[in-house]
């Protein structure tokens, strides 16, 4: 079940696999991909601008990652239109989570704050859920 959040008519929805370490070629660390649909359901047309993410790691650690577009786009998005991409996390720990929000801009020069829920990281056979 993806988890799932709507700001500003924006739909954020996030589903989460983890990357087993013999895939990944990393035996020090614990990746998981994520896979991100931004869904337009406003009636303006909107243009993602930046993210934020806030990351932290089973020990509480957080990093802050910020930075222009997703995987080096800034789509636009008009009214109905979906974007979906896939990224990844590394963290030293078995579990974690993620969150944070994006800076959506609309034509007219409005910016929009949009929520990613957060959610968590966590190996297969461990299951968290962050309300």
């Amino acid at each position: 079940m993806p988890y799932q959040h709507t700001s500003h008519g924006i739909t954020v929805s996030v589903e989460v696999d983890y990357v087993p370490q013999e895939e990944s070629g990393h035996d020090d660390r614990y990746l998981w991909a994520y896979h991100i649909t931004l869904i337009n359901g406003s009636d303006e047309v909107v243009q993602l601008k930046t993210r934020h993410w806030d990351i932290m790691d089973g020990l509480g650690r957080v990093q802050v990652v910020e930075g222009p577009g997703v995987v080096g786009e800034v789509p636009i998005l008009r009214p109905g239109q979906a974007y979906t991409y896939s990224s990844g996390c590394p963290l030293p720990t078995p579990s974690g989570s993620m969150g944070g929000y994006y800076m959506f801009e609309r034509d007219d020069g409005v910016a929009l704050r949009v929520t990613i829920p957060d959610f968590s990281l966590d190996l297969p056979d461990i299951r968290r859920v962050l309300n």
